[in-house]
Parts: C-alpha cells; sequence; structure tokens
C-alpha cells in the first residue's frame, strides 16, 4: 500500500515538473519586439564669410585727360621784325620781335637762331651763340601779341682784319624756337667772314616788344 502511494505521489510531481517546463518553455519562446536601426542625419555647416575678408577692388575710374596748353608757334604763325638798335660798348643791340599772326595763341621758349646771310642766301659768318643773361620762360602769345628776344651784334672793327675779314651784311635770318624753317630780316651791319670770331649772341625769348640796351 505505501509502495503504490509513493509511486502515485512520484508521478504527480513529474507532471507537475513537466508542466513547469512546458510553461517556461512557452514563456522563452517569446519574440521580442523587432529592433529598428538608428536613422544617421547628415548636415552640412557652411562657414559664414570672415568679418576680415577684403571686398574685392572695383575696376579704377578712368583718369582725367591731361590739360593741353598752346602749341609752339610755327614759323608760319608768326610775323618777325626789328627793332630799332642801341649801341654799348663796342656793340650793338636789336630787340627781334615775334607777333602771333594766327588765330589761335601759341608758345615761344628758349632762344632763337640768328645768323647774318649773304645776297645769294647763304651763311655769312658763325651763328649768334646764346647769352644766358635771362632763364627761358614759357612765353604764351595770343593772336595779335608779341615777344621779343635781344640779339648783340659786336662790331666786327674789333677784331684784326686777317682775322676777321669784315664785311657788309644785309640780310638777318632768325629761327623762331625749336623751329627748322626761318624769317628773313633787313639788317645792315658789319660783319666777319671767318666763322670762328663770334660777333652774334642772342638771350631768350621775352614777353612783350622789349626795348634795346
Amino acid at each position: 500500500m505505501k509502495s503504490a502511494r509513493t509511486a502515485f505521489r512520484q508521478a504527480s510531481a513529474l507532471v507537475v515538473l513537466l508542466a513547469a517546463a512546458g510553461f517556461l518553455t512557452g514563456c522563452g519562446s517569446a519574440s521580442a519586439p523587432p529592433v529598428r536601426p538608428a536613422v544617421t542625419t547628415t548636415v552640412t555647416v557652411t562657414a559664414p564669410p570672415s568679418a576680415t575678408t577684403s571686398p574685392a577692388p572695383s575696376s579704377p575710374a578712368p583718369s582725367s585727360p591731361a590739360p593741353t596748353g598752346p602749341t609752339s608757334c610755327v614759323t608760319s604763325a608768326l610775323a618777325a621784325s626789328i627793332g630799332p638798335g642801341s649801341g654799348a660798348a663796342g656793340s650793338t643791340y636789336y630787340p627781334i620781335e615775334f607777333t602771333n599772326t594766327s588765330s589761335a595763341p601759341c608758345t615761344l621758349y628758349g632762344y632763337p637762331g640768328a645768323s647774318f646771310v649773304a645776297a645769294s642766301g647763304g651763311q655769312l659768318g658763325a651763328a649768334a651763340t646764346e647769352d644766358p643773361t635771362y632763364p627761358r620762360q614759357l612765353v604764351t602769345l595770343t593772336p595779335g601779341a608779341a615777344a621779343h628776344a635781344e640779339l648783340r651784334v659786336t662790331d666786327a672793327l674789333n677784331y684784326p682784319s686777317p682775322a676777321c675779314q669784315v664785311l657788309t651784311a644785309h640780310r638777318l635770318r632768325v629761327f623762331p624756337p625749336g623751329q627748322a624753317s626761318p624769317l628773313y630780316l633787313t639788317l645792315n651791319a658789319r660783319a666777319c667772314a671767318i666763322t670762328s670770331v663770334q660777333i652774334l649772341s642772342v638771350q631768350t625769348v621775352q614777353p612783350g616788344t622789349g626795348v634795346a640796351g
């Protein structure tokens, strides 16, 4: 009798154990919720322009054209004359006058050229040297205005005849400053045929008609 009860108890315990095991197995087989992958967002950050960045240089404004003044007086725009001479220390001084005969202003600057010429047109003696008594200055001549340069003529008789070979000149050839075309003036004076003797000198052009001496 005892052994039958023991066997029944053992069988009941086995059933309970099997039921518990089945319950645990059922609980362990429950599926876990799916894991979703994390979402990654990419943000691009653009650095703002630096506050110290210099702006692009603008195109320079066109420069204003340099102001232009009157052009040089050409020979064809001038009339020349020679004023009365005045003597001093073995020389005679003559103002050579230039008058603007054109309809526009023009300028004279520096020394004119001067020499005696023969009736044939050839040069007599040496050309005038430059007398630096007055500095160069730009002289503007309006239409009809005049300027002058003083010419010194040394008496050719101051030199020994063999060294000078004195002769009489009747015309003076004058080149306005910077010009290659001459003007001709009547001037009777003793001259030296030898070009090594300098009897002519000329000063720079000055405003006005001038006074010789």
